[in-house]
């Protein structure tokens, strides 16, 4: 559970293992593009001052805990990383104006790559079935982004030449998306953990003062339900600037 999160570098956590809580601090020091040093402060919240006294004298089960969540998590962070790259381009991009057919949808991060699989075989079947004009690639437009419970609102859309006879069904809706500059990045990865590249657009937005909205916009240039190598799908991300 997250306790308390000041910005990207200081996060205060909660986890629960059978009878006994803890506490994690994790503070976070940036050294280069690629490395930081991470620093994590655990207590035991219903036995501070008995490990306090004990850990001197003895090797207890609170500390014997704490190494092996601190190795299984270094374990499996250096797993995660090396299944996906994110690029982040030092320029300002500017992203045209489009019309598009979409369908809202609402789901955790972890989930958003499923919504739009099981939804993607529709958009496109519809429109192709309707002789809908397509003008680009499929691409994904957050509208809400609450990281405390970790939910997501966004849209899934896919580019199309505007016409008097699109098909209406109660479920695809259309609309203009207007022309933004934008931070951008590219990400390489299976789209699951796409929002990678949002964490990485934020956090080049404050080290240079770029004040953003945290409304990110994912184009993707392959189609999860074929398959492939992940490490060789390719989405841009943009996160639009606040003007």
């Amino acid at each position: 559970m997250l306790l308390k999160q000041k910005d990207f570098l200081n996060i205060d956590q909660q986890l629960s293992f059978n009878d006994t809580i803890l506490q994690y601090q994790w503070r976070i020091t940036p050294i280069n593009d690629s490395t930081s040093n991470i620093n994590v402060y655990i207590k035991d919240v219903n036995h501070s001052l008995m490990n306090k006294l004990s850990i001197p004298f003895s090797d207890t089960n609170f500390e014997k805990r704490t190494k092996r969540t601190i190795i299984d998590f270094n374990n499996l962070l250096n797993d995660h990383i090396e299944k996906f790259r994110v690029t982040v381009l030092d320029s300002m991009q500017q992203l045209p104006e489009t019309y598009c057919a979409y369908i809202p949808l609402k789901a955790s991060q972890l989930s958003k790559a499923q919504g739009m699989m099981q939804n993607y075989p529709m958009l496109s079947t519809v429109l192709v079935n309707n002789n809908v004009e397509l003008n680009g690639r499929p691409f994904l437009e957050i509208t809400d982004w609450n990281r405390e419970v970790d939910s997501i609102s966004f849209n899934f859309c896919y580019p199309i030449i505007k016409s008097d006879s699109l098909p209406q069904n109660g479920i695809i809706k259309y609309k203009k998306v207007n022309s933004f500059r934008a931070l951008k990045a590219i990400y390489n990865g299976n789209y699951i953990t796409s929002d990678r590249a949002w964490y990485a657009l934020l956090d080049y937005a404050q080290m240079n003062g770029i004040k953003v909205l945290e409304t990110p916009v994912e184009v993707f240039f392959n189609n999860p339900n074929i398959g492939g190598n992940e490490i060789e799908w390719i989405a841009e991300i943009y996160m639009p600037l606040k003007e």
